[in-house]
């Protein structure tokens, strides 16, 4: 019985980058030699178990043979005639395909540690094709390491290209494809992560509403990088510098959506592009089945997002009315999400990337004056119900309107 570290601690480790978990593979054992040790089994598709004092998972060395369609599917081997090297060999990447043993020395029999050096992200073997998921986490790992210059290997995205071709996408799991955005959407580089699945074809058939903004012109006047899938990765990865939170990055992902069903006469204007969108956000996030919040955040962007951008234009009746949809005055911790994924789309634009975003602090404050009057406002004076609702309201708007003369004026 022998055990060896294996996977993303290893690989982690070589790099010089945050181990955050550690997996750990035993060769020469049954499952009755791992409870016999006090091991906790919790593996239902193959034996993995929690170590009875740390809690990492130990697994034992297996084999895996294709039996249909997807990310499962497979006819697992385990016992005590798999080696480490035929456990290592049905991993994904050869940088994911390396392990040490207990003295701390390397096993890498599929050069891991060369394309760890290069920089380079490459299947181990011809297995990689029969689970699609691969696709998405190695496009997942190419936004976590492109800040250190990784890229897909051509021969594996021509591989990822022949998993969309045979249809094999189509089998996975909403649940699955959600789990591997979401954690893409955490990586420092998102972007890349879109981009990775553009390349191989694979953004077309998972995300087909995003795929179509690509080719699509806008105005260079507002936008000089032209292309709207363009700037929606430039506005992700604004987001990125703006907010660590998913659903801020994820519903800029989404904004733009309708801008891929302009009528073609109207290009490159988008006129109401923000009211086409919401279909598009929705069937993604349904499809998806985004949680609740992120689906809200994403759908308040899309509809309201040039209202933010015109605020300062706004009449008080109209800035009212945008801070009730976006819920501002009950939920002003989302409003704030709001306000990060509008100032990323601005600032997602070419030679915007630092530009000033004023309108974030002008709503901030009108949402400041507009929870700022209440029915105390009215002790005394007899109203109630409708009447009183009312009231607060109008007030609201005086205050409203009040704010924008007096920017106006400051500016003019």
């Amino acid at each position: 019985m022998e055990t060896y570290l294996v996977g993303g601690a290893v690989r982690d480790q070589l790099l010089n980058y945050p181990v955050t978990e550690r997996d750990w593979v035993v060769v020469g054992a049954t499952v009755d030699d791992m409870l016999a040790r006090g091991f906790q089994q919790v593996g239902k598709d193959f034996p993995v178990f929690l170590h009875p004092e740390t809690k990492d998972e130990y697994a034992l060395a297996r084999t895996e043979r294709k039996r249909g369609h997807g990310y499962t599917g497979f006819a697992v081997h385990c016992g005590e005639d798999v080696t480490l090297e035929d456990d290592l060999k049905r991993r994904d990447l050869t940088v994911n395909a390396m392990a040490m043993d207990t003295e701390g020395r390397l096993i890498d029999p599929y050069g891991g540690q060369r394309d760890l050096e290069q920089r380079r992200l490459r299947h181990v073997s011809d297995a990689f094709v029969e689970d699609p998921l691969r696709v998405l986490r190695t496009a997942r790992f190419a936004a976590r390491y492109a800040h250190l210059g990784f890229e897909v290997a051509d021969e594996t995205l021509a591989v990822m290209r022949t998993i969309g071709e045979q249809g094999e996408l189509g089998h996975l799991p909403a649940e699955r494809i959600w789990v591997e955005l979401d954690r893409a959407m955490g990586e420092r580089h998102p972007e890349v992560f879109i981009e990775t699945l553009r390349q191989c074809g694979a953004l077309a058939r998972l995300l087909p509403e995003l795929d179509a903004l690509f080719g699509v012109p806008q105005p260079a006047a507002h936008h000089p990088e032209i292309d709207c899938g363009r700037h929606t990765l430039m506005a992700l990865q604004q987001a990125v510098m703006l907010s660590p939170d998913r659903d801020v990055r994820f519903a800029v992902l989404l904004h733009d959506l309708g801008k891929a069903l302009t009528p073609a006469a109207e290009l490159p204007r988008h006129i109401a592009h923000e009211h086409r969108g919401l279909k598009p956000v929705k069937a993604v996030c349904q499809r998806l089945k985004a949680p609740r919040l992120y689906q809200e955040l994403a759908l308040k962007v899309c509809e309201f997002h040039l209202h933010s951008h015109r605020a300062m234009e706004l009449r008080g009746q109209t800035l009212l009315k945008l801070l009730t949809a976006t819920d501002a005055l009950r939920r002003p911790d989302r409003f704030e999400s709001f306000l990060l994924a509008c100032t990323a789309d601005a600032r997602g634009r070419g030679g915007q990337e630092q530009a000033p975003y004023p309108q974030a602090d002008y709503l901030r404050r009108a949402q400041q004056l507009a929870a700022q009057v209440s029915a105390r406002d009215f002790a005394g004076q007899g109203l109630e119900g409708k009447a009183l609702g009312e009231a607060i309201r109008q007030k609201r708007i005086a205050e409203l309107d009040a704010l924008r003369d007096s920017c106006q004026g400051a500016t003019g």
